[in-house]
């Protein structure tokens, strides 16, 4: 703006300045044809001037308006009564007709016109010019006080504009102030999101900034719940090491087998803790192998209340899915089974067939004689944290975990009450 206010100031002062400049031009114009009006030739061929001119100002001396004739060869012929302690210059050249506008060392305005005056008696032509010159100072000072006007216009209006600008900006920016407030909210935790009234324009910034917050948190809570799913899974090994440990009834390679599953889940938990998403299932797994392994881990986690497991595999099936993944299912199912049990446990894998109204090719079906749980409480106790019977130990996220992974992988879990144990049903569909 202030560039833009000099630029224009230097714009317009030189438009005004050659706008007197031609004002001036034309009125000793004016003079030049008024004097070549009075002038005359006498008998002899000479310019004569009348003694007295109409211009009041060339008749006084030192008035600022000077007039001066001489022939094409700088001899004076005559000058006015203002000029006679005032040198005009001459003109160097002489062309007839042409007009010559100038200022010259003393800062004055000079007009030179040539003209040939033609004594048709005598058959004389005789070369004149005129020169009309005018101090500069009236120029200067229309131009000085036009300066000095446009100065405090443009101050005023510069001022007004830049409050406008401050106004402006302070109402315009107004948005963003809001959502730095948000974010310095949200940082403090008195937030979850961006949810102020923004305008349109902002709508863009703030919907990608809450879907990085909201992916930021994400992450986050996906790396707390690996890291409780971690503690959750390493339950069992542990339980196993140390009831072999209290017992003394643990042999090398079982101790090596629980190792080795403990290295597993571990490196299981911190990729799923590391993945962005869901990941393709390109793998299959024995699920027969599986379930055998963990009916028995669980046999020697449980070995005082003398499980019965019913399990009889029927095949060689093949599941697509992750290891882990189907570790974690079975597992948590499992381990709740053996937990809340009497003395009965059944584990059933069947094939589905495809249609149109089913795309689930794989059923897991576990059902145990315990207590049960009533329908109410299904859908509470597969939320992290939520656990059937608050007064039994327990973190309550294996069915938390359960209930992920199903729904990652594509399926569905059902549980509800077995018609013929008479305690918990679960059913996991899987594609």
């Amino acid at each position: 703006m202030a560039a833009f206010f000099i630029l224009a100031l230097v714009v317009l002062e030189r438009s005004f300045r050659d706008s007197a400049e031609q004002t001036l031009k034309e009125k000793l114009q004016i003079q030049v044809y008024a004097l070549l009006s009075v002038a005359e030739l006498d008998e002899t061929g000479k310019l004569v001037m009348p003694s007295e001119i109409k211009e009041p100002r060339l008749s006084n001396p030192s008035s600022g308006l000077y007039a001066v004739i001489r022939r094409a060869s700088h001899k004076l012929i005559w000058k006015s009564k203002s000029a006679v302690a005032v040198q005009v210059n001459p003109l160097n050249s002489f062309e007839a007709g042409r007009t010559i506008f100038l200022e010259d060392k003393q800062e004055r305005y000079v007009l030179h016109y040539g003209f040939t005056w033609d004594y048709k008696k005598k058959s004389l032509k005789r070369k004149y010019v005129i020169s009309v010159a005018e101090d500069g100072f009236f120029v200067k000072r229309q131009i000085q006080r036009f300066h000095s006007t446009l100065k405090a216009w443009f101050f005023s209006i510069g001022l007004v504009l830049v409050l406008m600008q401050f106004l402006i900006l302070q109402w315009s920016l107004k948005p963003l102030r809001c959502i730095v407030s948000d974010l310095e909210a949200i940082e403090e935790g008195k937030k979850s999101s961006l949810d102020g009234d923004y305008p349109e324009e902002l709508s863009g910034l703030t919907h990608n900034l809450n879907a990085f917050i909201h992916t930021e948190r994400a992450h986050l809570e996906r790396y707390r719940n690996t890291l409780a799913d971690l503690s959750h899974s390493l339950k069992t090994p542990l339980a196993i090491l140390n009831s072999g440990v209290e017992t003394n009834d643990i042999s090398q390679v079982d101790m090596q087998l629980q190792i080795m599953r403990m290295n597993e889940i571990i490196s299981y938990q911190l990729q799923k803790a590391a993945a962005k998403g869901q990941q393709k299932l390109t793998s299959t797994v024995n699920p027969q192998t599986i379930i055998q392994k963990i009916i028995t881990s669980l046999d020697k986690v449980y070995f005082e209340k003398k499980i019965i497991f019913e399990f009889n595999p029927e095949g060689n099936q093949q599941l697509h899915c992750e290891e882990g993944d189907l570790y974690e299912i079975a597992g948590n199912l499992l381990d709740n089974s053996a937990k809340w049990c009497q003395r009965h446990i059944k584990i059933q894998l069947i094939a589905l067939s495809i249609n149109e109204k089913s795309s689930y090719s794989f059923l897991l079906q576990i059902e145990d004689d315990g207590c049960g749980i009533p329908e109410n409480q299904l859908p509470d106790i597969l939320k992290r944290g939520v656990r059937a019977d608050e007064n039994s130990h327990g973190h309550g996220i294996g069915m938390a975990v359960v209930s992920e992974l199903v729904g990652l992988l594509g399926g569905k879990l059902k549980g509800d009450r077995s018609p013929n144990f008479g305690g918990i049903r679960w059913q996991v569909y899987l594609p």
